[in-house]
């Protein structure tokens, strides 16, 4: 691929496009849904923008990249952070060898130019300033403007884009005009047991059978219990496992002991115990108990007394 383009005088140095390696496996059905956000119907239509939305470490990304792999295209990640500023999303001046700026395209820019697919990979967690400089991109304009740069890039025909979003209390709200742009919303839950063992044994090929049910069944529980661990902590969990049993030979842990050390020091004390986590968690959610009134420290629900309690007659009335 050429390294450089020029665009009315204004020469960038494009970024590189990512390896789409690694296989998608189960929840056929949002890899479905994503390839028809992508599909065009008529040389009028556009393409879609999705929202990948899950909790961290279910495989959002994973899913982008075989959505790639499919279609054939470059593949491009953007990681979006807090302190993401327009210029990063789009041209970054850079000071040469020589003295001169230099432009580089950032890899969402340089998707647009080559006709690529580019992940913005956690997108809530920018700023609206940020998601302001790619309004015109997600709408029937597909374009950017690079104040930086002073030019405008318009995007490929065979352009592709989706957001991926984690759903947890670290992130921004996106601005409905922005979120409006990116539709639909396709959720990716957890996997059910079988694809999880599957995803496992894809990633760790070497680990032991008792070792791999061990840490299924763990996952399978938390989902049950709705508790945020995911098959990304597993692998992760599995790989420290197996690296303590491998690291002495001459006095081995037990299987039982390296998976347990493995669960206490990569997902923390909570997953020692997950009913009680679930209850902590549900604490913290509130259950989905009415809130009590003032009335209620001082009577019983059925008390006459009680100043909300409805009467018969008043709930005949009603």
């Amino acid at each position: 691929m050429d390294s450089h383009l020029e665009i009315d005088g204004v020469s960038l140095k494009l970024s590189h496009p990512h390896d789409a390696t690694g296989q998608w496996i189960g929840q056929y059905e949002v890899l479905e849904q994503l390839l028809a956000c992508w599909l065009t119907v008529g040389d009028e239509d556009l393409p879609l923008t999705p929202r990948l939305i899950g909790s961290p470490g279910i495989g959002k990304t994973a899913l982008a990249m075989a959505g790639a792999k499919l279609r054939q295209q470059e593949l491009y990640i953007y990681q979006c952070t807090a302190d993401t500023r327009p210029e990063d999303l789009l041209v970054t001046p850079v000071l040469a060898e020589s003295g001169k700026i230099a432009y580089h395209a950032s890899p969402l820019v340089t998707a647009m130019i080559r006709g690529g697919v580019c992940v913005l990979d956690e997108g809530n967690r920018m700023n609206e300033k940020s998601w302001a400089s790619l309004a015109p991109l997600f709408d029937q304009r597909r374009y950017v403007e690079s104040i930086v740069a002073g030019i405008t890039i318009k995007a490929h025909k065979n352009f592709r884009c989706t957001v991926t979003m984690n759903q947890d209390e670290s992130t921004y709200e996106i601005p409905d005009y922005i979120l409006s742009r990116l539709q639909p919303g396709l959720a990716l839950g957890f996997p059910d047991r079988q694809d999880e063992m599957s995803i496992l044994q894809y990633h760790l090929p070497f680990a032991e059978p008792e070792m791999l049910a061990l840490t299924v069944d763990f996952l399978q529980r938390a989902h049950s219990l709705k508790l945020d661990f995911s098959p990304r902590d597993g692998i992760n969990m599995l790989r420290y496992a197996i690296k303590r049993l491998s690291q002495k030979s001459d006095h081995p842990l037990s299987r039982d002991a390296a998976w347990r050390e493995a669960l206490e020091k990569c997902l923390g004390d909570d997953a020692l115990d997950l009913d009680a986590a679930a209850r902590r968690r549900s604490r913290t959610l509130g259950d989905s108990q009415v809130p009590l009134g003032l009335g209620d420290f001082f009577f019983d629900p059925d008390d006459p007394l009680h100043p909300d309690r409805m009467d018969d007659d008043e709930d005949d009335d009603s």
